[in-house]
């Protein structure tokens, strides 16, 4: 799908044919369509398809007629049956009077400048334009972050419930996610780095702050990942604690009740021996039966008490 778009007086229009100063998003195109947009710019096809490869790392291709800007995304997919996040790439080509995004999905990242909730953005600035996606996808790293916190807390608000084993499997998950995020997101740095020392890049002073900001706003979520990385690995060996003193617990008991149960096991075994009555207790006695029974219960009431006081009941 190839959509053109254009701002006037800070209103963008949808347009039927490109025209200069146009933006021009490309999702999930096809490979006619990779074609006809290359043959019309004079792009590299390859250059064009890059995004639409998973595998492709962040980088800056310099071109005689475009710069190719390659950068990951945030993405949100299905993943062992539960919500999770990944990366995707996504393309920026830069050229004289156009700027051409290349993206696998739709993505929030640039859905937010179809909506018009931008200020100050034009599809005229190419830089500017560039530096605010750039921005944008620091700020939904961000926000994605916070989301993968909030359910490493809810996970961590069940542990004096029940602990169940699909809660650890949810916090991989979770540290799956910001180990995607973190890759991502040092590559990108990698890639802001470079732009700051192109000087072949048309910037203004407003540019350039800009993208000090987008600098600034990815190393955050840099530290924001291996903050809540830290977390979760604590949250882990904590539930992992949990379990191990809540299975030591159980052990206790059934070793506790094991013994209490054992009492009467021996002296009805020592009674049911095939001996004769001569020398065992209580054997001539009428009310033997209900001593032997009486002393077997005093004795576990004891081994009870003493169980109990040593904490192991």
């Amino acid at each position: 799908m190839v959509k053109i778009y254009r701002t006037e007086d800070n209103i963008i229009s949808e347009l039927q044919a490109y025209d200069e100063g146009s933006w021009i998003n490309m999702v999930a195109p096809s490979l006619e369509e990779c074609v006809d947009i290359s043959e019309q710019f004079n792009i590299d096809i390859d250059d064009l398809r890059a995004a639409l490869d998973d595998e492709e790392s962040s980088r800056i291709n310099l071109e005689d007629d475009y710069t190719l800007i390659l950068v990951d995304i945030p993405s949100a997919e299905m993943r062992n049956n539960r919500h999770s996040y990944t990366t995707i790439p996504l393309g920026i080509v830069l050229l004289e009077n156009t700027i051409i995004t290349v993206c696998a999905e739709e993505t929030a990242v640039l859905k937010i400048f179809i909506e018009q909730r931008v200020r100050e953005f034009s599809t005229k600035k190419q830089m500017r334009f560039t530096y605010q996606i750039l921005y944008n996808t620091c700020i939904v790293y961000q926000s994605l972050l916070r989301n993968i916190d909030r359910k490493r807390t809810e996970i961590e608000e069940r542990i004096n419930e029940t602990t169940q084993d699909v809660d650890l499997v949810d916090l991989h998950e979770l540290e799956s996610n910001l180990v995607y995020f973190a890759t991502s997101l040092r590559a990108n740095g990698v890639v802001l780095d470079r732009l700051t020392r192109y000087g072949r890049l048309r910037q203004y002073s407003e540019d350039r702050e800009l993208l000090e900001d987008v600098i600034i706003e990815n190393q955050q979520a840099i530290e924001m990942t291996q903050i809540y990385r830290d977390i979760i690995n604590g949250t882990r060996e904590l539930m992992s604690s949990v379990i191990n003193n809540r299975l030591n617990n159980v052990m206790k008991y059934l070793a506790a009740i094991t013994i209490v149960m054992s009492i009467p096991t021996i002296i009805s075994g020592l009674y049911g021996m095939n001996v004769v009555s001569e020398g065992m207790p209580f054997a001539d006695t009428p009310w033997g039966f209900g001593i032997i029974t009486g002393i077997t219960v005093i004795i576990c009431i004891i081994a009870l008490v003493v169980l109990k006081r040593r904490k192991m009941l």
